[in-house]
Parts: structure tokens; C-alpha cells; sequence
């Protein structure tokens, strides 16, 4: 007889097995599916950004930065170092130790909770409105049955039309955090997230990198004071960065050629010794059964939810990357938390307006809110204030002055509207203006809030008071 339980959540990524230890902790008897599994045949919950997305990516961005510093940062600080040499073999190593102390984590925490995990591939089986049967494909097939089901299986990257990603010289984001050693010439075909990350990290490691955009401007989904930024800091540290491109041919042979049309319509071809393409990326929805069972997916394939992220079947509920929304880890967090607490008849809650963006290159980029040409658009009464880490006592202090604060507030309520931040430790200030846009906070709020000095934290209050044109430390 098939085991029975109240919640089985398919797929372990951040939204799934977040989802099934919430569902547990509500009193509801779950289950978790995954199959990723590790090069030694064990199982590797945590889905893409455990695995091959933003655990490994930061762990290598931290060693390539920490070799960065030792080879051209030290010296300012009267360090010296003789001999510096790279081992890139036992950097990786140290990326995977990483990853799997995260897989090992998942799994403690699923024991911890009385989730009981499935290691293989989930897939409807049949059902309706008294619950679902669940197939599991693994190393052997099992049924089960649930009352509601989760559906949490992510997403894959997006491949070039008629460029098949082989890891060896065409390479994805998992492809990319693996290569065996620093490449001469790397192109990255992308300029969003993952191209710059990872762009950053070969970089700084000795890369020759040369980064292709289709869009004509650069990093269009920030704001444009910070994007402008960002573009003469990156080109400043050696990343060659052409936007407006249409890509034409590519060949993979011993090495890779890239046709492509610049943005002045001229004809260029760029040969790498590795080509990364980031172009996006595609939800998980093969091998779900959707088509058997009804489940309605939209025309790009994601699965179709409301805003309370129910699909159009009862008692089945998808979140992350497999829906609509920012293809974030903590947003699908935020959606398994939700969705658990609604099964057990709570109210969660989503606000997609404070889902906080984050790009992990030096200088990192964060941001939430509202930028200002999208205020702009909308016709929308603001001001706003900025502040550069030039003008912060614990930025020089660092030895990374780089970037500023931008604050954007409603001109008659002063309520803040957005933050934009690119500098050191975007990822953690921006923290601040999430928790602030929550409460409905004004720019004068944090304005009058005592920041620790000396601190990196003072760089919002200040932009806080630039709102109000008096900032006290420029």
C-alpha cells in the first residue's frame, strides 16, 4: 500500500525544502522528492543554487576576491606577499566541500523535522479532489499519495538555439564553476547575474573576458545612476563588456568562435578558449506528468498560479522557480513558507515589492523597490538622495570607497519607494531598506535612526538625509 501523507513537496531546491520543513513544523506528516545527486552517487538536496548556483558561485567569487586582494590590495596596507601562486584545483575543491556541507545540512534538517525524503525524480501519477498519487523514479519506483502537493522543481539554463551546452568549452552556470583551470580568453554571452558573477570571478583569476549583451543597455533592470556605475567600474577592472550585439554563429572546436553584429551594425568574431552563456534561464516542468493530470502550464511553460501561487488544480501549489516571478532563491523561500502555512489554514504572505536583488561582483549591487526611471514612467511624484562610500569613514577604513546609496522616496508622504546600492556589502546594507519598505517607512525614519559609527551602515542614514538635501558628512 502506497505511504500517505499530507504534503509532498516535489523538489528540494530553496523553495521546496523550505516548503516541506514549514509544512512539518505546522503539524503536517510530509515528504520531500529531489534527485540531484552528488559525482558520488549520494543524494544533493538543494537544488541549483546548492549545487551549481549560489553557494558555489559566492564560495568561488570569496577565493577568487581573497586572491584579488593578496596580489593587488595588500600592498596598501604595508602586507606583503612574495610568491603568490594559484592552485585552482583545490579551489574548486574547496567550492564542492562548501556545497556539500549545504547538501548535508538539507538533509540533517529534513531529519530534524520528520520530513521524510525520497531520493528521485517525482512525477503525478493520478488523482484528484481526495489527493494525488505520486510516482518516484529512482534507483527504484515507489508510490505514494498526498492531499496537497508542492511543486518545486526550478529551473534549467537557458541553451543558445543550436548551441548545446557541453561543459567542456560551452559552458552553463554548473559548467562555469567547474573549469579545471584559469582559461586565456573567456567569453560570456550575457550580462545579466550570472555572466557578471561569474565573469568576475575568472577575471580576477587571469581571464581575458569579453562579455556579449543582446540589450542595448547595461544591466537594464537596475537603476540607471547605479547600472552607469557599475559599467565604468567593471570596464575599469578589465571586463570588456559590449551591449547592443546580436550573436550569430557559434563554432566549438578546439577552441569557440562567435560571430556576432555590434551595436554599430558591424560584423566582429571573438574566439575564447570557453564560452559561458547565461541568457536565462527555463522551468522544470518536463517529466511532471502536467500533461496527464491537467496541470495548466502558461505559454512560456512555467506553471500557471494564482497570487496565492494555487494552481488550476485542487490541493496542488507550485512556487520558485517554476513560476511566475523573479527567479530568486529567497523569493521561492519566501513562496514555500507561504504556501505551507496556507495549507495549514494560515495566512502567508509574499510581498513581491520588497524582494530584495543582489549581484555578488566587486563592487556588489543590491537593490529593492522601485528604480527611478520606472517612477519616472509611471508619472510618480519622488525624490531622492545618494551618497558615496567616498564620503564613509569605515569605506576608507576598508580600502573600498567604490559606489553609493541612492534612496527614492514619495515626494508629499516621503514613504521610501526604493534603495539602490553598489558598493561593499550592498548585500548586507540593503537588509535595512527591505525591513524599512515592510513597516512603510519614510526616508526620514532611518534619517533619525543612530547608526553605529564607524560603520558601513551610515551610508544609508546619510542618503536617508540627502533625501531631505542635508546629509552631515559631505
Amino acid at each position: 500500500m502506497a505511504k500517505t501523507f499530507d504534503v509532498v513537496v516535489i523538489g528540494a531546491g530553496p523553495g521546496g525544502y523550505i516548503a516541506a520543513i514549514r509544512a512539518a513544523q505546522l503539524g503536517l506528516q510530509t515528504a520531500c522528492i529531489d534527485d540531484w545527486v552528488t559525482p558520488e552517487g549520494k543524494p544533493a538536496p538543494g537544488g541549483t543554487c546548492t549545487n551549481v548556483g549560489c553557494i558555489p558561485s559566492k564560495a568561488l567569487l570569496q577565493s577568487s576576491e581573497n586572491y584579488e586582494h593578496a596580489g593587488h590590495g595588500f600592498a596598501d596596507h604595508g602586507i606583503q606577499v612574495k610568491g603568490l601562486a594559484l592552485d585552482v584545483a583545490k579551489m574548486l575543491a574547496r567550492k564542492d566541500k562548501v556545497v556539500r556541507q549545504n547538501n548535508e545540512g538539507i538533509l540533517y534538517l529534513f531529519k530534524k523535522n520528520k520530513v521524510t525524503f525520497f531520493h528521485g525524480r517525482g512525477s503525478f501519477a493520478g488523482g484528484g479532489k481526495k489527493g494525488w498519487d505520486i510516482k518516484v523514479s529512482g534507483k527504484s519506483e515507489e508510490s505514494i499519495s498526498a492531499r496537497h502537493v508542492i511543486v518545486a522543481t526550478g529551473s534549467s539554463p537557458r541553451a543558445l538555439p543550436d548551441v548545446a551546452f557541453d561543459n567542456q568549452l560551452i559552458l552553463d552556470n554548473a559548467g562555469a564553476l567547474a573549469i579545471p583551470e584559469v582559461p586565456k580568453k573567456l567569453g560570456v554571452i550575457g550580462a545579466g547575474v550570472i555572466g557578471l558573477e561569474m565573469g568576475s570571478v575568472w577575471r580576477r583569476l587571469g581571464s581575458e573576458v569579453t562579455v556579449l549583451e543582446a540589450l542595448p543597455t547595461f544591466l537594464g533592470a537596475a537603476d540607471e545612476q547605479v547600472a552607469k556605475e557599475a559599467f565604468k567600474v567593471f570596464t575599469k577592472q578589465g571586463l570588456a563588456i559590449h551591449t547592443g550585439v546580436k550573436v550569430g554563429k557559434v563554432a566549438a572546436r578546439k577552441d569557440v568562435t562567435v560571430e556576432y553584429t555590434d551595436s554599430a551594425g558591424k560584423a566582429q568574431v571573438l574566439t575564447v578558449d570557453k564560452l559561458i552563456v547565461s541568457i536565462g534561464r527555463v522551468p522544470n516542468t518536463s517529466g511532471l506528468n502536467a500533461a496527464g493530470v491537467g496541470l495548466k502550464l502558461d505559454e512560456r511553460g512555467f506553471v500557471a498560479v494564482d497570487d496565492d501561487c494555487r494552481t488550476n488544480l485542487p490541493c496542488v501549489w507550485a512556487v520558485g522557480d517554476v513560476v511566475r516571478g523573479p527567479m530568486l532563491a529567497h523569493k521561492a523561500e519566501e513562496e514555500g513558507v507561504a504556501v505551507a502555512q496556507r495549507i495549514a489554514g494560515q495566512h502567508g504572505h509574499v510581498d513581491f515589492n520588497t524582494v530584495p536583488w543582489v549581484i555578488y561582483t566587486s563592487p556588489e549591487i543590491a537593490w529593492v523597490g522601485k528604480t527611478e526611471q520606472q517612477l519616472t514612467a509611471e508619472g510618480a511624484n519622488f525624490r531622492s538622495g545618494t551618497f558615496p562610500f567616498m564620503a564613509n569613514g569605515r569605506a576608507r577604513a576598508l580600502g573600498d570607497t567604490t559606489g553609493f546609496v541612492k534612496i527614492i522616496a514619495d515626494a508629499r508622504t516621503d514613504r521610501i519607494l526604493g534603495a539602490h546600492i553598489i558598493g561593499p556589502m550592498a548585500s548586507e546594507l540593503i537588509a535595512e531598506a527591505v525591513v524599512a519598505m515592510e513597516f512603510g517607512a519614510a526616508a526620514e525614519d532611518i534619517a533619525l535612526i543612530c547608526h553605529a559609527h564607524p560603520s558601513l551602515s551610515e551610508a544609508m542614514k546619510e542618503a536617508a538625509l540627502a533625501v531631505d538635501n542635508r546629509t552631515l558628512n559631505l
